[in-house]
């Protein structure tokens, strides 16, 4: 960790598949949009030896070549796995993105990964939303370290920055978030700003100088050592704080010197076991520079102090059938258990699959067997099928170069995977497994499309079919309602880029229409409708007619058909009929269209003709009865109503409740929980929050989430259903 004998990797920067799950370290890289995720990869690789001065990779292309929509955007929006070699172990760098509707992309990479490296940017500090990434990975015992970018910025201050991570991710304890160096500067600009060239090592107290394009080592001045102090003393009593050896405090407060050695051990250790979180430095090289300020250091890090891939837990296993099956983590030779944590789509290639290998071993030609967790409330199919594993490659931007296995806790892109999706689980043939799924966001913006042309429709059905296979965070909807496909979105980036790769990976042009939620109608009151379907024109004729009673009952109670003929008014045989052709009237509706429920229809007398009637004119007659009885009654306008629950910052829980109340909401409670959030329930009809997933993300500064499920249809305010009826005409 800066403080080792290091031997430059030179052309061993270019990673291949590693033989052994001990020299694999695979880390995620967590931190908000703009905050230096990306160029602190291009930097790593540069370090490694992967790319050259020019940031390309030796056949072409940079390490950010991974998507053109990114290119268009300006902004990372996938997961993108770069692999460098440092000393002879194997870095399985995933980027992901920082903007929150790509949060899925970041859940499959803290899944793939085995530490997490927080990237915060000096000048814009730690936003809400790594706040809660942070939480998530501390719940799992996530092994984390933390680096400061930006540090050119003219007002970037390392220290205050490091104060505000150690208040932002210590909890309890601030001494587990400290930094391993301090800044080296150099002289003072005309605009009063010392740049950043270098890097003190607390622990060895040497001067690591990048100023030349290249780490040198040297002693620091007299005059330097009062500076770093305090902080190197600081950081010594937290790392003795986390040793196994309960004897070092006391040797350490009774003026003992502990040896670097045992500090460094103790250090990657408390590190790996996810209880100490060290802060480090980095800055982009200058120009012409082979290495960033803080690439060494970081390489270094990762793999000293972050786990090997055994000591990742297993996650939870079963047969097919749901027996459990217990198997040990990281074993090579164990049965095959991969998992797809990402899919794409290359025009020459076809369908890439991103996996991560928990136990056996990986191989081309490979017949796998594939089983799906069945996601079918967002479109996914259950699928439980045997396939044949294509080349197995290493991703470099974007070449493919090809592997010969994938052993036990590496990543690997697969080819030819047809039917694999992200999240499915990979394994032997004669043996299939599944694994637990990780926890998808819910994506709650609706996007209702339609084809642009008939050639757009065409072809519709098989883009989104693709598009759901490679992104299971979007829900696709067939809404039998309102006959609208709706793509259900985590944000309007998110939406925009499910509408882009449409386009221009699948050749399908759709429009965006306005989403409608599902209305119903019911009768405000009790009324009577007569139904009389009697026609002769020569031949046989059609004679049926009937008397109805149509009364509301209580919300959820449907549709009931009660039957009080006496005397044989109606033949008992169409009876039945006259219930079919209520049913059928009553889903077309009976004022704007929408199906009609929670009635009562009792049939109360009626006439037949002995050659004339017929189950067609019964039905027949049932549906105008039930028109007629609308004719003369007051429909109300039903409106789904959803209980939503809002976790939300205290700070917030004002704003977040006056907007709720705005949206004709009514407040159930509040509960307070752990990590001063708050819980916010109440019932709020579907047709005001539509566009909630962006309206609360401003409200709350991105901290906030929520949830909603569907309570019940409630009648509509007159108002408002007024204004959906002109809208309707409007649309029509």
């Amino acid at each position: 960790m800066g403080d080792k004998a290091h031997t430059h990797p030179g052309a061993a920067g270019r990673a291949t598949a590693a033989d052994h799950p001990a020299s694999v370290r695979n880390v995620v890289l967590v931190g908000h949009s703009g905050s230096g995720k990306t160029t602190l990869v291009e930097a790593l690789a540069l370090t490694a030896g992967a790319v050259n001065r020019a940031g390309r990779v030796e056949d072409g292309g940079t390490v950010s070549d991974y998507d053109d929509i990114e290119h268009r955007q300006q902004r990372s929006v996938q997961l993108s796995l770069v692999p460098v070699e440092w000393d002879g172990i194997k870095i399985n760098v995933l980027d992901t993105p920082g903007y929150a509707d790509f949060v899925g992309e970041l859940r499959a990479g803290l899944r793939a990964a085995d530490a997490a490296l927080f990237v915060v940017s000096a000048s814009d500090g730690v936003d809400g939303s790594t706040r809660m990434v942070w939480e998530e990975c501390a719940a799992v015992g996530m092994p984390r370290a933390i680096v400061v970018t930006h540090l050119e910025a003219a007002r970037a201050d390392f220290e205050e920055m490091t104060r505000i991570c150690a208040e932002a991710f210590g909890g309890d304890d601030p001494d587990a978030v400290l930094p391993l160096y301090l800044p080296l500067h150099g002289p003072e600009a005309p605009d009063g700003h010392a740049p950043v060239t270098g890097l003190i090592g607390l622990l060895t107290q040497k001067l690591f100088d990048y100023s030349g394009g290249e780490r040198k080592e040297s002693e620091p001045g007299e005059d330097q050592l009062p500076l770093i102090e305090e902080a190197r003393n600081r950081l010594i009593e937290g790392i003795i704080a986390e040793s196994e050896d309960e004897t070092l405090m006391d040797r350490y407060l009774g003026g003992e010197e502990i040896d670097l050695e045992t500090l460094v051990d103790d250090l990657e250790r408390a590190v790996a076991r996810g209880t100490f979180f060290p802060v480090l430095a980095a800055a982009p090289a200058a120009e012409g520079a082979r290495q960033g300020i803080g690439t060494v250091e970081l390489l270094e890090l990762i793999t000293g102090g972050f786990p090997t891939p055994f000591e990742h837990p297993m996650p939870a296993v079963t047969t097919i059938d749901g027996e459990p099956r217990g198997l040990k983590p990281c074993d090579t030779d164990g049965p095959l258990v991969a998992e797809v944590v990402k899919t794409s789509s290359d025009p020459y290639v076809g369908r890439i699959s991103l996996v991560r290998v928990f136990s056996g071993t990986l191989r081309p030609d490979q017949t796998v067997h594939v089983s799906g967790h069945g996601l079918t409330d967002r479109g996914h199919e259950d699928h439980d099928v045997d396939e044949r594993v294509g080349a197995l490659t290493m991703p470099f931007g974007k070449q493919q170069r090809p592997v010969t296995h994938a052993v036990a806790g590496d990543l690997v892109c697969v080819a030819r995977l047809g039917r694999a999706e992200t999240g499915d689980t990979l394994s032997a043939k004669d043996d299939p497994l599944l694994m637990e799924p990780w926890r998808m966001p819910d994506p709650l913006l609706p996007l209702a499309v339609q084809a642009h042309s008939k050639a757009d429709e065409d072809k519709l059905s098989q883009g989104l079919a693709r598009l759901v296979a490679e992104d299971p965070t979007m829900r696709l909807e067939q809404n039998q309602d309102t006959h609208q496909v709706v793509l259900w979105c985590l944000g309007e980036a998110h939406a925009d880029v499910v509408l882009e790769r449409l386009r221009s990976r699948y050749g399908v042009q759709v429009d965006v229409v306005p989403h409608r939620v599902s209305l119903r109608e019911t009768f405000a009151a009790r009324s009577a409708g007569r139904g009389r379907h009697v026609k002769q024109s020569g031949g046989h004729g059609q004679y049926a007619i009937c008397e109805i009673e149509v009364e509301p009952l209580p919300g959820g109670s449907g549709i009931e058909f009660v039957d009080k003929v006496v005397g044989g008014a109606v033949p008992r045989q169409f009876i039945p009929s006259v219930e079919k052709g209520v049913r059928a009237q009553a889903a077309k509706g009976v004022a704007a269209g929408y199906p009609l429920i929670d009635v009562r229809v009792t049939l109360l007398d009626g006439k037949a003709h002995s050659v004339d009637s017929s189950d067609a004119a019964f039905q027949t007659a049932g549906a105008l009865a039930l028109r007629e009885a609308a004719a003369d009654a007051k429909i109300h306008l039903l409106e789904p109503v959803a209980e939503v629950s809002v976790l939300v910052g205290d700070e917030y829980v004002g704003a977040v409740m006056s907007d709720l109340s705005g949206r004709r909401g009514r407040l159930l409670g509040t509960e307070q929980t752990p990590g001063g959030r708050t819980l916010v329930r109440a019932e709020v009809p579907e047709i005001e929050i539509g566009r909630y997933a962006v309206d609360l993300r401003s409200l709350s500064h991105g901290t906030a989430r929520f949830d909603r499920r569907y309570a019940r249809h409630e009648p509509m305010p007159q108002q408002v259903a007024a204004r959906v009826r002109e809208q309707e005409r409007a649309a029509s």
